[in-house]
């Protein structure tokens, strides 16, 4: 593994009060060359919180237009060969970047992907293992096209894919994630780490909570989207 091949992490943030947590946790990298962006999506509460991180950040503040939108931002403002995404309120663990880049280096593919841990407000661990693994590559098409396991924040993908396959879609509020994933996988192979390398916070606050209704409208409408090419990568790998 080249440790000279520099990581960009980007963190949307608005509004969040457990943003110095998620700073804390990038910092703290076993990985050596990591730039870290945090892009404040018009935040009004909690950006005192991010005051003594800002000799150690590259802090991107713009109007607030969705987390797609503050990807986007961060994505373009990155210097680095590979991307990761961290939501505000989340955790990644110490050596979540180095094994994972080893994962990608060892498998030879620019996506990877990671198991996690549920915590709750407190920062307690509120679940086992969420760990979902796929036997193959059209048990993982077959998958997608029902809904989408892959947590976001657990995500390390190579630069290039953006170049291909485009970067988040800013029309989707709440599954830009989802919807990018489907724009990957026809093109890419992915690997998985089946070590939770990550917290995941779930509280009242969080988006997928008070948005809930919007969501499931636009997962049916992303699934609507991409299901026909789906399908049609399914039948190629011996699907039906």
């Amino acid at each position: 593994m080249n440790q000279s091949l520099k990581v960009s992490v980007v963190i949307p943030f608005y509004n969040c009060p457990y943003v110095d947590q998620a700073v804390e946790s990038v910092l703290a990298q076993s990985y050596p060359n990591i730039e870290l962006i945090v892009v404040d999506d018009g935040s009004t509460l909690y950006t005192e919180k991010l005051t003594p991180y800002k000799d150690k950040i590259l802090y991107i503040r713009k109007q607030n237009g969705g987390t797609g939108s503050a990807l986007n931002m961060g994505i373009k403002a990155a210097s680095g060969n590979y991307f990761a995404w961290l939501s505000a309120d989340d955790r990644f663990y110490p050596h979540k970047i180095e094994r994972q880049m080893q994962e990608l280096h060892r498998t030879g593919t620019l996506f990877n992907h990671s198991a996690y841990y549920y915590i709750n407000e407190r920062g307690e661990r509120a679940s086992e293992v969420i760990s979902v693994p796929f036997a193959g590559r059209r048990e993982l098409i077959a998958t997608m096209m029902t809904g989408c396991p892959v947590n976001g924040s657990t995500v390390l993908l190579d630069m290039g894919i953006f170049r291909t396959v485009g970067v988040f879609d800013e029309s989707f509020l709440y599954t830009q994630d989802y919807e990018l994933w489907l724009r990957i996988l026809p093109h890419f192979g992915w690997s998985y780490v089946e070590e939770p390398l990550l917290d995941y916070r779930v509280h009242q606050g969080m988006g997928s909570v008070i948005h809930n209704e919007a969501q499931t409208r636009e997962i049916q409408m992303v699934q609507a989207k991409h299901n026909g090419i789906l399908a049609q990568l399914l039948r190629k790998e011996g699907g039906s």
